[in-house]
């Protein structure tokens, strides 16, 4: 009999983000959470199918968006639809903005720097830069009004890239390119929930 590996996945206890603050949808002020989330005294590292029905813990997901300003000054995002292979069985046809994943248990031997290097990987995993970049950590999704979003903590990372070079590696990120934030805006209804909020926040109205 093959014995079939459990992924175990980086969580912090969901106690742990409410006595930090919590909130419903954006913050900006990912630096103050994520220096008390990531220390190791918090996170753990459990199977992931054991967590997505959890909600007392919060899965730590990078989620990368890539953003080209042209000479004009014209800003296009980065945007894909999950194929329905792809990742996470809620969120598959749904179109979306953020590249990432989970942090795995494997992550730890990658390096000093966990989330870091797992955000890496899943980059590496998932797109491919065929672009110089600039990367700013600019804030935390959550999101407990769904089912999905109550057991996942989203960590936004804007990579802002010199070239609308950014191709797809997975073949279930299908439809995918650069389009202008103004025509993501005026229709958000096929986004993914995370999404909706991340383009509301980083390049909505008054931004």
């Amino acid at each position: 009999m093959v014995e079939v590996s459990t992924e175990h996945v980086l969580v912090v206890p969901t106690e742990l983000f409410h006595r930090l603050g919590h909130f419903q949808g954006f913050s900006a002020d990912a630096t103050r959470y994520l220096a008390e989330l990531l220390k190791p005294v918090h996170t753990s590292y459990r199977p992931r199918g054991e967590m997505e029905e959890d909600p007392s813990f919060k899965q730590l997901i990078p989620y990368c968006v890539f953003r080209h300003v042209d000479a004009a000054g014209r800003e296009t995002v980065f945007v894909y639809t999950r194929g329905k292979g792809q990742g996470e069985g809620r969120l598959r046809s749904k179109r979306s903005v953020g590249i990432g994943g989970h942090i795995s248990s494997d992550d730890v031997h990658a390096g000093d720097n966990v989330y870091t290097e797992g955000m890496r990987r899943e980059l590496a995993e998932e797109v491919f830069i065929d672009t110089p970049y600039t990367e700013q950590c600019v804030g935390l999704i959550n999101d407990d009004e769904t089912p999905v979003g109550r057991v996942h903590l989203g960590v936004v990372h804007l990579f802002d890239v010199e070239e609308p070079a950014v191709r797809p590696r997975e073949s279930e990120l299908i439809e995918c390119g650069f389009q202008p934030v103004e025509e993501l805006l005026a229709d958000l209804s096929g986004f993914e929930t995370w999404s909706q909020i991340c383009l509301r926040a980083l390049f909505g109205p008054g931004k």
